[in-house]
């Protein structure tokens, strides 16, 4: 009789805990779900902010450069460079890229894997600095990929482009210049729109948006 009834108060006390439990197992799926939302977010801000400095950056021109160019009159000359270049569709999955030139200032600037910027990180007096789309890297073996990887480029002290990555789980990388607003005064920046779009390769697809203006294209 006694363990008949351990095994009704068992019986019970399953009855009255499986909801709790099913609750519990949501509600710690839910917060997981969250937290890695948070992380994507977080990391998708910080990539966007350093693609947004680069575009600030792009064309900048030391006022001693300035000077030597006004002299040797190469600053009416048309460049052969675009300071700043929008690539569509050249990436992983569809992607587009951003490269972007710009001088030194005397302000310890950064490139966008945080190297401090010198001359001989430069190419004919530029520094240069890319972005964009590739094939996921540092996995291991037979892992699930989850979107792409987002590529930094930049100049080492030889001058030659390295490649370093900023962030996997890209799924698509979306970059437009807007047109300026009809009758708006002119001007020769330049307004881009970036769109990331972030995914853990399973359930999670968030998009972020940011705009940027150059501010140092002549």
């Amino acid at each position: 009789m006694l363990l008949l009834d351990c095994l009704i108060g068992l019986m019970i006390s399953l009855i009255i805990l499986n909801p709790l439990l099913l609750n519990a197992t949501k509600l710690l799926a839910k917060q997981m779900e969250y937290e890695k939302k948070q992380m994507l977010m977080a990391d998708g801000e910080r990539v966007l902010e350093l693609m947004g400095r680069a575009i600030r950056m792009a064309g900048y021109t030391h006022i001693h450069d300035v000077h030597r160019n006004v002299k040797t009159n190469k600053l009416n000359q048309p460049n052969q460079h675009p300071l700043i270049h929008i690539e569509k569709n050249s990436g992983y999955r569809g992607s587009d890229s951003l490269q972007v030139k710009h001088g030194i200032s005397e302000a310890g600037d950064m490139d966008c894997i945080g190297n401090m910027l010198t001359p001989d990180r430069t190419r004919h007096g530029l520094a240069f600095q890319g972005f964009h789309l590739d094939h996921p890297t540092g996995l291991p073996k037979g892992a699930r990929v989850s979107g792409g990887a987002l590529i930094c480029q930049s100049l080492d002290r030889q001058g030659r482009l390295q490649n370093t990555t900023l962030m996997n789980g890209i799924h698509h990388l979306r970059i437009e210049e807007l047109k300026p607003m009809a009758g708006g005064t002119s001007s020769p920046q330049k307004l881009y729109r970036i769109q990331l779009q972030m995914t853990d390769g399973q359930q999670i697809l968030l998009d972020v948006e940011r705009s940027f203006s150059t501010r140092n294209l002549l």
